[in-house]
């Protein structure tokens, strides 16, 4: 019970004063023939493209505990991340995954801050070419930061973005673990030379080895990010409403 109460406190990480759009129940899709990613209908749209090689899961065929924590990511966020849909194919999976994500993004303690854990997941899953990645958590940088271009910059080309020298080292740091690279003391001292300790340093590198996975298993699956994530934390809430009206 422990584990599933960490998981359903995952909804934090999708702040629901920030996303916004109509809420869209997640739906059942056709099964998608593996090696066949580019699977379109007639429609126009992004809801006609496959999110994924894997077929969503029936409601009614998933543990209740899978349900409940994907209804209630949904009916605070707006809309539920593609992320959840492919991952409960395999449900013990699922809990292992999301349990893991909730321990090193919405954890508490050490220094980093949550705009801070989400630039390091844009830098890392960039190198690793990782779209649905650097889409959903570049709009999370945003929304915590409230920087509507820092997580672009970092995109395009994090050593010439406006950062400053603590953020460098962060990135530096995670880049290096992404890359699997040797780590070396002068690693860490850069570090500590910006505020950052041995227990940030294990952070970091948490999170960069985390995605690093995460990044994999989104290029097999290929997973498509949702619309709703490209706008996130560029637009006012009040002006997504009425352009949708």
């Amino acid at each position: 019970m422990g584990t599933l109460r960490a998981i359903a406190r995952l909804h934090r990480a999708l702040p629901a004063a920030t996303l916004c759009g109509p809420r869209v129940f997640w739906r059942v899709h056709a099964p998608v023939v593996v090696g066949d990613p580019q699977t379109y209908c007639t429609e126009s749209g992004w809801a006609c493209r496959s999110i994924g090689r894997y077929p969503v899961p029936y409601k009614k065929d998933l543990p209740y505990d899978i349900v409940e924590l994907m209804e209630e990511v949904e009916s605070k966020g707006g809309f539920l991340p593609n992320v959840f849909k492919v991952m409960a194919h395999r449900p013990a999976e699922f809990r292992a995954f999301f349990s893991f994500y909730n321990a090193i993004m919405n954890k508490e303690t050490g220094n980093l801050s949550k705009a801070d854990r989400e630039l390091i997941v844009v830098a890392t899953s960039i190198h690793n070419k990782c779209p649905y990645c650097v889409i959903a958590h570049s709009a999370l940088h945003r929304i915590y930061s409230k920087n509507p271009a820092l997580a672009d910059q970092v995109i395009v080309n994090w050593e010439a973005a406006d950062l400053g020298e603590r953020e460098k080292a962060m990135l530096n740091f995670a880049l290096v673990v992404s890359r699997a690279e040797n780590i070396k003391d002068e690693h860490f001292k850069k570090l500590e030379e910006n505020g950052l300790d041995s227990e940030d340093a294990w952070d970091i590198a948490m999170i960069s080895a985390f995605f690093a996975m995460s990044n994999r298993i989104a290029h097999f699956i290929d997973l498509r990010p949702n619309a709703e994530f490209y706008s996130l934390g560029r637009v006012p809430r009040e002006k997504q409403k009425s352009g949708s009206s």
